[in-house]
C-alpha cells in the first residue's frame, strides 16, 4: 500500500473516532482531523444540537482550531480528513482558508459540496481550489452514518 493511501486511511479512522463521539452524544457521527506535516493539528465532530450552532460542523470546528493553534488562517499546507463529504458552508470555508487537501469517505448525494451536488473545492472560478481525493474507508463510515439515522428512525416509531 502506498505511503499516502497508508497515512489517509490512519487519519480517516481518527476522524471516526471523532464522528463516534458525535454520534454518542446525538449528533450526526461526523469527524473532521486536520494535519500538517503528518501532524495532527486538531480533531472535532459535531455539535450543532450540542451547542445549538448551525455552523459547529466538524470541519469548520477542525479548521477553527488548526488555525487558532497555527496563529494563521491559510491552511494551504494542511489536509483535512472528513468522514463524509461536506456542505456547502464547510466547502466554503475549505477555499476560504486556502486548504491544501480535503479527503473524505462517503459521499453525501443530498448535500455534498465537494463532488455530489457542488464542486466547491475545485471549481475554477474560485481564487482557491482545493485537492480533493475521496471514498478513503468509504464503507465503514457510510455504515457509521446509516446505523445511526436508523436508530433514531426506530427511536421515533417507538
Amino acid at each position: 500500500m502506498d505511503e499516502t493511501l497508508k497515512n489517509d486511511a490512519k487519519y480517516m479512522r481518527m476522524a471516526m473516532e471523532e464522528a463516534r463521539v458525535a454520534a454518542a452524544m446525538g449528533e450526526v457521527p461526523v469527524g473532521a482531523v486536520l494535519v500538517v506535516e503528518d501532524e495532527v493539528i486538531a480533531k472535532a465532530h459535531n455539535l450543532k444540537e450540542t451547542v445549538n450552532d448551525p455552523t459547529a460542523h466538524a470541519e469548520i470546528l477542525a479548521m477553527r482550531e488548526g488555525a487558532r493553534k497555527l496563529a494563521r488562517w491559510r491552511l494551504t499546507d494542511a489536509a483535512l480528513y472528513v468522514t463524509k463529504e461536506p456542505c456547502i458552508m464547510c466547502s466554503g470555508a475549505m477555499v476560504n482558508a486556502r486548504l491544501g487537501r480535503l479527503v473524505y469517505a462517503c459521499r453525501d448525494p443530498k448535500g455534498g459540496a465537494a463532488e455530489s451536488l457542488y464542486s466547491i473545492p475545485t471549481d475554477e472560478r474560485l481564487n482557491h481550489r482545493v485537492e480533493v481525493a475521496s471514498g478513503v474507508l468509504e464503507e465503514e463510515c457510510r455504515e457509521l452514518l446509516k446505523s445511526f439515522f436508523e436508530a433514531k428512525r426506530v427511536k421515533i416509531s417507538e
